[in-house]
This record gives structure tokens, C-alpha cells and sequence, in this order.
């Protein structure tokens, strides 16, 4: 079948490094980190170390008739859209003549904002007496109606974003969310670019939100083994390092839009890339449970690259999921020294996450556009923290410094709890 070619038009970003493209790329440049600590008293120091964003600037140019509902966003729905926003007014989105049914909207939800009931807790305090061992249950009725925001329910919804931004985008075309943590990302990337290669959207954007920095994510995420202990502060998160010892979170939003060139040209909109392929698939070890498969991405990236039409060594640089674990990180540079088989040396490798800490759903479209932003001036970004590679494992080109690549096209690949991945081959234009 005949498909139509997909360009990027607009780009946003709101990250602990920077709260937008722009910001973001500079401090990558300078190889800064948004990665901070913020002491608790009593609490371990994985729970201490966080990619926390100070403040954000809520967009002004809000219809009236849906500003009232931005107060049933969740923090990481608001940086999903501010991020949206960004990317839309950038592309000239509310000038495109598209009409609401050819509008797609793809969201990337991992956001963990209203995990708990730490929101129940002064209806719940003042019902047990002070002794916590029994409830007053009519106490707690009396007081949850003034003390409990009723729309708690609603924040805690993995697609708290999507109705919010359907109505701001005025878009009516294929759209959905999508929740499945951390590949995520890419997959509402390559159902975006789908719904305009199979001609069913003339524009769409794909938005990656995700708030991982309340307690219980964090204590989750320590119990599965993945979070770094942070002995060495804010240098603890070292992708493939020999050293590394899981990774810290953070909070943020990402988006695209994607067009068709002779969209954006009919418009005089700015052109930052073209996806060039898509993959995702399933890898998993039977009867070994939420164990990390020896080759977690390597048929992931195969398929993308067939998609692009386009051999490894044609690429700029890899950036890979790079979570810092020890099972992952092997996993994944496995797969890469398969991959590129002969070529291991020539093709650099970008670890991401430590300058803005793991943001879930966000991760993968912010590193297609810290990818963008980077190849538009022919550089490899660092892995922020590396310095020592694991002698057990293929000799890749690592660097702990910013490299050179004169290559347009660069891959960008993620995987998650049990095996699932995606993978995004991206042009840069």
C-alpha cells in the first residue's frame, strides 16, 4: 500500500531541565542536569534525588468554554499539555485548515500523580479518634464532604488528559490513550504517524505525560529492584556504567506534531524531521516471570529500521531506554552489538535519562526531540555520568562527552516492565 510521507511541524517540552525545546537543548548542551535533591526527614535517599520542575507557565490563550476544566488535570496531565501547547503554536496549528475529523490525537499517560490515599488522610484523621485503631464511620462521611476534593477520582484516570485536550485541539479525528509506562511514548508516536501514512488524519499530535515523584511509585519502583540508591547524589543515574544501580524519576511532558510535507509546505510551517519507521513488539522468557529478556529491543529496532528502509550504519547515533539497571542496560546493549554486528564501533550510542531523571510516558517523545535538537547541530549527546563500561559486555561506542556525526537519522528505542518495546527511526531535516 502507498503511504504517505510524515514530517514533524512542532515540538514542546517542559522537563526538570528546562521547560521548553529550546531550554532544554541548551542545558543538555552544557551537559546540566535537572536531576536534584530534596531532603525528607526519615525517608531513604532514592526517595530524596528527583527530577523535579520548579514552576510552569500555564498557557494564556485558553477558550473560555473548556478553562474551567483545567482544574480536574492531574500535575502530569497539566505538563502534557503545556508541552502540547508548545509543540501546537510552533507547528501554527490553529491556522492549519483541517477540519476536526482529520485532526488525530495519540496520548502517552504514565502518570502516577494521585497513586494512594494520602488525599483521604484529613477525613480519616479526624474519624479515628486520634488513635488510629478504629473509624467513626459517620465522622468520616461528615468529614470527607468538606474535606476531600470529590474529583480525586477523576485525576487518578490514566486518560485524565484526553478529553481536556481533544476539545483544546479541536480534534475529532483517530485518537486515543494509551498507558503502558514507559514504551509508551513511542507507541502514540507511531500511531500518529500511521493515522496520516493511511491517509486518516491530515495532522496529529502524540503527547507523552508522566509524574513518577509521589511516595508510592517511588517505593514501588525501589521494591522492583530499578531505583538507584544514590550514594553518589545526583551522579548515582549512570546509564550503562559499570557502576550504575537503577535510575531516579522525574515529572514532564512531550509532543509532536506530525503532518505530511505538502501539508506543512502549503503552509509555510517549519519542518524539524521526518519519521522515517516504527516498530514495537513483545520480547518475554516463558515461565520467568517480569524478568528482562536477554535481547529486550533487538527485534524492535529491526522492524523500525526495515519500516525506515534504511540500514544501521546510515544512523547518526542510538539513543537507547538506558534506565541504568543492571539487567536492562545489559539487555539492551546486547541487542544493539547484534544489531549492528560489524559496525559497533561506528555508530555512537546516547544515553538521555539522567538529565532530566526517568519521566515514564514522557521519556521517549523527549528524547526524539533532545534527538532533533541535537542532530540539527551534528551533535551525539553525552551519557551524562559515564565513565567505565561493563567489561562483561559488548564494546559499544559509549562516550561521556558530546561526539560529532555528520548522519541525518538516528534511532530512538524504549522498553518496559516485561518486555514490551518500541522503537522510532527519525530524520532530522
Amino acid at each position: 500500500m502507498d503511504r504517505r510521507e510524515v514530517v514533524i511541524t512542532g515540538m514542546g517540552l517542559v522537563t526538570p531541565l528546562g521547560s521548553t525545546v529550546s531550554e532544554n537543548w541548551a542545558n543538555m548542551k552544557a551537559l546540566k542536569t535537572g536531576l536534584a535533591c530534596y531532603p525528607k526527614a526519615g525517608l531513604p535517599a532514592f526517595m530524596e534525588y528527583l527530577g523535579k520542575i520548579s514552576q510552569v507557565s500555564v498557557p494564556e490563550e485558553i477558550p473560555q468554554k473548556i478553562s474551567g476544566q483545567m482544574k480536574f488535570l492531574s500535575r502530569g496531565s497539566l505538563l502534557g499539555f503545556i508541552a502540547a501547547a508548545e509543540a501546537a503554536a510552533q507547528a501554527g496549528y490553529a491556522g492549519a485548515d483541517v477540519t476536526a475529523g482529520r485532526r488525530a490525537l495519540y496520548i502517552a499517560s504514565g502518570d502516577f500523580t494521585k497513586v494512594g490515599y494520602d488525599f483521604l488522610y484529613p477525613a480519616v484523621k479526624d474519624a479515628s479518634l486520634h488513635n488510629w485503631r478504629e473509624l467513626d464511620h459517620a465522622k468520616l462521611n461528615d468529614a470527607a464532604l468538606s474535606k476531600v476534593n470529590p474529583f480525586f477520582l477523576l485525576e487518578s484516570l490514566l486518560n485524565n488528559l484526553f478529553s481536556f485536550l481533544s476539545a483544546f485541539l479541536e480534534s475529532m479525528g483517530p485518537s486515543t490513550s494509551v498507558a503502558s509506562l514507559s514504551p509508551c511514548g513511542g507507541y502514540a508516536i507511531e500511531l500518529a504517524c500511521r493515522s496520516i501514512r493511511q491517509n486518516r488524519a491530515d495532522i496529529a499530535v502524540a503527547v507523552g505525560c508522566g509524574n513518577w515523584i509521589t511516595e508510592i511509585p517511588l517505593y514501588e519502583i525501589d521494591g522492583l529492584g530499578i531505583a538507584s540508591q544514590c550514594r553518589d547524589g545526583v551522579g548515582s543515574f549512570r546509564p550503562f556504567d559499570r557502576r550504575r544501580d537503577g535510575f531516579m524519576t522525574g515529572e514532564g511532558g512531550a509532543a509532536l506534531v506530525l503532518e505530511t510535507p505538502e501539508s506543512a509546505e502549503r503552509r509555510g510551517a517549519p519542518v524539524f524531521g521526518r519519521i522515517r519507521g516504527v516498530g514495537n513488539c513483545i520480547e518475554f522468557v516463558p515461565g520467568r516471570g517480569l524478568t528482562v529478556p536477554p535481547l529486550v529491543s533487538r527485534r524492535c529496532m529491526e522492524i523500525a529500521m526495515a519500516d525506515a528502509g534504511m540500514n544501521f550504519n546510515e544512523l547518526g547515533f542510538i539513543t537507547p531506554h538506558g534506565s541504568g539497571t543492571q539487567k536492562g542496560d545489559a539487555s539492551e546493549l546486547m541487542s544493539i552489538a547484534r544489531v549492528l554486528e560489524d559496525n559497533k564501533a561506528a555508530v555512537p550510542i546516547s544515553g538521555m535519562k539522567a538529565y532530566t531523571g526517568h519521566l515514564g510516558a514522557a521519556s521517549d517523545i523527549a528524547e526524539v526531540i533532545m534527538g532533533i535538537a541535537a542532530g540539527r547541530e551534528h551533535i551525539v549527546p553525552a551519557t551524562l555520568n559515564f565513565s567505565e563500561p561493563d567489561r562483561s559486555l559488548p564494546d559499544l561506542n559509549i562516550s561521556g562527552g558530546h561526539q560529532v556525526s555528520d548522519k541525518a537519522a538516528f534511532l530512538s528505542t524504549s522498553y518496559g516492565v516485561g518486555g514490551q518495546s518500541s522503537s522510532v527511526v527519525v530524520e532530522v531535516l
